[in-house]
Parts: C-alpha cells; sequence; structure tokens
C-alpha cells in the first residue's frame, strides 16, 4: 500500500451502487479510511451530482484522492476534469490504473460498473492505490495542464 494516501473520498450513481460497497469494504480491510459521497441506494439519480461532489473536494484539497462510479466511467470522468486541480483517470486495467498514477498523478480514479467486473475493479484500485506518482519529467508536463 502507497503509505502516502490519505483518506479517500468515494462517489457513485445508481449503476454503481453495488459496487462502491465493495470497494468500500476493500480499502477499508486495508486499513484505509473512506468517506462516502453518496448515492445512498440504487435509486436512479444524476450522477453529475457526485461527481461534482467528490471532485469538489478534491479540487480544494479536503481530500487528496477520490474514486468515482458510474455505469461506463465516461460522465463521471467528463465531470471531475472539469475541476482545477483534478486528474480524474478512466481506467478498466490494470495498466491504465499504474500508468495514471506514475507518469500522470492522478487524484480521482473513475472506473464503469457496467464495463468491469468486480474482481477487475478491485485489482484496479488495489494498483492505483499502490503506485506511486515519479515526478521528475512528468511533474513538469502536468504542471502545463494542471491550472488551465
Amino acid at each position: 500500500m502507497n503509505d502516502n494516501m490519505s483518506p479517500i473520498i468515494i462517489g457513485c450513481d445508481h449503476a454503481a451502487y453495488y459496487l462502491k460497497g465493495k470497494i468500500k469494504e476493500f480499502i477499508v480491510k486495508r486499513g484505509m479510511e473512506v468517506e462516502d459521497a453518496g448515492t445512498d441506494s440504487e435509486e436512479s439519480v444524476d450522477y453529475p451530482d457526485f461527481g461534482i461532489k467528490v471532485a469538489s473536494m478534491v479540487s480544494t484539497g479536503r481530500y487528496e484522492h477520490g474514486i468515482l462510479l458510474c455505469g461506463t466511467g465516461l460522465g463521471m470522468s467528463m465531470v471531475a476534469n472539469r475541476f482545477t486541480n483534478v486528474r480524474a483517470a478512466l481506467c478498466g486495467d490494470m495498466f491504465s490504473a499504474i500508468m495514471s498514477r506514475r507518469h500522470n498523478d492522478s487524484n480521482i480514479l473513475v472506473m464503469g460498473a457496467r464495463v468491469i467486473g468486480e474482481s477487475l475493479a478491485m485489482e484496479i484500485v488495489r494498483a492505483w492505490l499502490e503506485t506511486p506518482f515519479e515526478g521528475g519529467r512528468h511533474l513538469a508536463r502536468i504542471e502545463k495542464f494542471n491550472n488551465i
């Protein structure tokens, strides 16, 4: 586990409610704190409400890292990346999750609950949490777009 990971905020829409619960359990079992920003059931909701809640908390620095989930992950990633200082990465495989941390210092992991299964989701979360940012030349690249 990456010792630099602080508490994480997680949010989802109705399509990902079940997966969010499993991810929360997974994170807590690893000794990390997780704040649940909703939704609280499988009743239909508007995904931007929860994407905005999580991304704004990461953008302002209240949380260093977050996880967003919806049916495909596309909507949540679009919402989150509109916020200053947010680098949300839509990941559906291990390599993308690792590289999003290693080279892009992603601070929000986004996944599609209807696209990936539970087992793969847990492996992606594990890889994302354990992978540190390399810095160096990658930091200079991030600084070019971080505040636009």
